[in-house]
């Protein structure tokens, strides 16, 4: 089943929403253990960079593997292809 534009969207923004708030929750957690203390508009900038971070990484791997994917069943297709005339 393929998935509209309008569920990516509400997927992403999802994706966007609870890696934010994770990033948040996590810092708050794991900070004091190294002795770092961050005021809360400390917290939301540095997830906020997280968040463009991720977003990033996100779609540089998704634009990898299309172009592997298209490139790895090119691949299988002309194999196909030049065998089936022998």
């Amino acid at each position: 089943m393929k998935q509209s534009r309008f569920m990516s969207l509400v997927e992403a923004t999802t994706n966007v929403v609870v890696g934010y708030l994770l990033a948040i929750a996590t810092q708050i957690a794991v900070f004091p253990w190294f002795g770092i203390d961050a005021g809360w508009s400390d917290h939301l900038t540095i997830g906020l960079a997280f968040v463009g971070v991720s977003l990033a990484r996100g779609y540089l791997l998704r634009r990898l593997f299309e172009r592997l994917g298209k490139r790895l069943s090119g691949r299988d297709t002309s194999t196909y292809e030049s065998s089936k005339g022998t």
